[in-house]
């Protein structure tokens, strides 16, 4: 792995038995969370920022956004903000904030910004996440430019839904690298 990998978790961050911290924990070189002061109810403008002040401290070049649900939906927005040319972006099931069954307390993440990102991208869906109906990520990959996969029912791609390490994910992120 030849990148700089920064791992961006979603809301109420990632276990320590989420494939992101499980990555981390494997490739500690090249994966860095990006940690958020508030992690249970998040502002979308302090994500950005945060994620922009990391970005800057890297060779922009290199960096492969690591993104998980709400994560997915910062990496967006930021893009818009900043439109930083870093290598790409890795989008695992990015949280619909417009959603109904998107209940949580969360500030300016919505609307989710439809822009092509400009950088290359793959999101990764399940067809029965409860957060984001695979349509919808198939209109966020398509408005984005990414490439889109669906893993079929696999819920939200996250521990409780039994994904530890996630080797088929660290192969897909090999593939957008």
């Amino acid at each position: 792995m030849n990148s700089t990998y920064l791992v961006i978790p979603g809301l109420g961050n990632s276990s320590q038995n989420h494939w992101q911290t499980l990555w981390e924990i494997r490739f500690p070189d090249n994966f860095t969370r990006i940690n958020q002061e508030n992690w249970d109810s998040p502002k979308c403008s302090d994500w950005i920022e945060k994620i922009e002040d990391e970005v800057q401290k890297r060779n922009i070049s290199d960096v492969v956004l690591v993104a998980h649900s709400l994560g997915g939906a910062a990496v967006t927005h930021w893009a818009k903000k900043y439109k930083t040319p870093i290598k790409a972006a890795f989008l695992v099931a990015p949280s619909d904030c417009e959603a109904e069954t998107y209940t949580f307390e969360t500030e300016g993440f919505s609307p989710i910004p439809l822009e092509k990102l400009p950088f290359k991208s793959i999101v990764v869906s399940s067809s029965n996440d409860y957060y984001v109906a695979l349509e919808r990520a198939k209109l966020f990959a398509e408005s984005w430019g990414s490439e889109f996969i669906n893993i079929g029912d696999k819920d939200h791609i996250n521990a409780d839904a039994g994904f530890g390490e996630w080797l088929e994910g660290l192969e897909l992120l090999e593939k957008l690298d």
